[in-house]
């Protein structure tokens, strides 16, 4: 999710497109927010990982 926000936003950036700039950002965030829920040890969408 977090690379895929990443392209969206270079995209958005160099083709000058403000949504997937947006989209983009948006995504970053939601990605780099469950990745450290699921680095603490939280159930991220049902799942649970034991190591």
């Amino acid at each position: 999710m977090i690379i895929l926000g990443v392209v969206l936003l270079v995209i958005g950036l160099v083709a000058g497109i403000s949504i997937l700039t947006t989209i983009g950002t948006i995504l970053i965030v939601i990605g780099a927010v469950l990745w450290i829920l699921g680095a603490m040890g939280h159930a991220v969408g049902g799942r649970r990982h034991y190591y």
